[in-house]
């Protein structure tokens, strides 16, 4: 049953759409209940039109990858085994622990992303990951906040950033299961922003129903403005949180406070720090990290041309090796200059297939790209860092995404899985353990952090001959 007539909201919401000839996505709008009505009317309210109108049109500047690529090097570059600085790794980790100490350390999680790649229909960071265990992306990144705090002395803020889709079971999670064992006021959830998707030939807003806009996640790169909008950058910075550790939800292995990162972060005096991995090959699907006339850029693997990729070093390896993982160090004073940037997070446009309806209220499902949609990126963030360093890391330590289902050739559940067991079954033996071969191991991370914790807590002539969960 539709709603009585508003004529003021409905004068108000007209006044908004005319102007850009959008006023298309109010014609069911007679036909909507109150509830609905609202819901319309707080999307609409919610899109900066002028902005909109300035995407739809394409007057940015296109980048060109061809010459960028050309002349570009690597940033300032910490290898794995610690060379390309002049501080040691025991120095970085010492002074990384300092910083942990004192209460320096803030994380932020980014969990807007739904399982569906994975066939799993909750937010993926309810995915069951631990090998034995089950325990789940979210309480593995738990344990280890737990464990970090517990070592240094201190709690350290979770910001965990949503979506519109995976917030409301989010939020119901962590509520009905005590908060993972953090503090009440530890975890900090928010909402990231949203962008609508537009018809690619008309620029018109697309509606998913007739009370709703086809809308969708405005990307990784909306952080900053959805930790501004939302006061947690002033939050971080009341409570003296300087540095501010970034991190996505698939990757279960990552290296979360890891304390020689954070000292070559501030070694280095870098206002934005992240992790690469060595690329296997020249066209290897990761951003390419890579400096620009003295300023630090990621390049897309589908943007960076062939002969960029194969170009070597004089020790014949690939020349542009940094591929990102997306994990990174921020100063929190370099976000707190840059939310009021308008050009250092642009976003960016892609073809996509969104399902929308027609004239007659139909919904459609489109067989071929029919609109385009707009996010941003956080990489896009380096440029505007006075200086950056990258550290690699072994993915065989740092890097197991959980991306697509089991039987896909990359970034599996399975594979997430037995790169937990190889690296806890690398650390049991290093600390003197035998491990029988088949046997399946996990260690919480509340149990050892890391070799020298587990070392600590084993017979040095302990055998493993039956699959085993070290629990905290």
């Amino acid at each position: 049953m539709s709603a009585p007539n508003d004529p003021d909201t409905l004068a108000e919401l007209t006044a908004i759409l005319a102007p850009f000839q959008q006023t298309h996505v109010l014609r069911f709008y007679e036909q909507l209940d109150t509830e609905s009505r609202d819901r319309l009317a707080d999307q609409i309210r919610a899109i900066d039109f002028d902005e909109l109108a300035r995407l739809v049109q394409g007057d940015e500047q296109k980048t060109d990858f061809v010459a960028m690529a050309r002349g570009a090097t690597l940033p300032m570059a910490v290898a794995a085994d610690g060379s390309g600085v002049s501080w040691t790794r025991q120095a970085a980790r010492q002074r990384g622990e300092e910083a942990l100490r004192a209460g320096e350390i803030a994380v932020i999680l980014v969990a807007g992303g739904q399982g569906t790649r994975l066939g799993f229909d909750l937010p993926k960071g309810m995915f069951p990951v631990g090998p034995i265990s089950q325990r789940t992306l979210f309480q593995v990144f738990a344990d280890r906040l737990l464990a970090t705090g517990r070592r240094y002395g201190v709690t350290i803020p979770w910001y965990l950033m949503t979506s519109e889709a995976t917030d409301a079971e989010t939020r119901e999670y962590f509520r009905s299961n005590d908060n993972l064992g953090l503090a009440a006021d530890q975890v900090i959830i928010f909402k990231q922003g949203t962008t609508p998707a537009v018809d690619s030939q008309t620029g018109k807003l697309l509606l998913a129903a007739k009370h709703a806009l086809a809308i969708s996640p405005d990307g990784h790169g909306g952080t900053l403005r959805a930790l501004d909008r939302n006061g947690c950058l002033e939050r971080m910075k009341d409570g003296g949180h300087r540095h501010l550790f970034y991190f996505q939800v698939d990757n279960p292995l990552v290296t979360l406070c890891d304390p020689e990162f954070i000292g070559h972060h501030l070694l280095s005096r870098s206002e934005m720090t992240s992790q690469v991995i060595r690329k296997r090959y020249p066209m290897e699907k990761v951003g390419n990290v890579v400096q620009v006339d003295g300023r630090t850029h990621v390049i897309e693997y589908s943007d960076l041309p062939d002969e960029a990729a194969e170009m070597t070093a004089a020790d014949g390896g690939l020349k542009l090796w940094a591929g990102s993982i997306a994990v990174h160090l921020f100063d929190v004073a370099f976000l707190d200059r840059e939310r009021s940037s308008d050009t250092s997070l642009p976003f960016h446009r892609a073809n996509k297939k969104v399902p929308s309806l027609d004239e007659s209220g139909t919904l459609v499902e489109p067989e071929t790209p029919n609109a385009t949609k707009f996010e941003k990126f956080i990489f896009d963030l380096l440029p505007a860092a006075e200086r950056t360093v990258i550290c690699e890391v072994d993915p065989a330590n740092a890097f197991a995404p959980v991306k697509n289902a089991d039987g896909a050739e990359t970034d599996t559940p399975s594979l997430a899985r037995q790169a937990i067991v190889d690296l806890h079954t690398r650390w049991l033996i290093e600390a003197g353990a035998l491990v029988n071969p088949g046997v399946k191991v996990e260690i919480n991370a509340k149990y050892a952090l890391d070799v020298d914790e587990l070392k600590a807590k084993i017979s040095p002539d302990l055998t493993i001959d039956f699959d085993r969960y070290f629990d905290s």
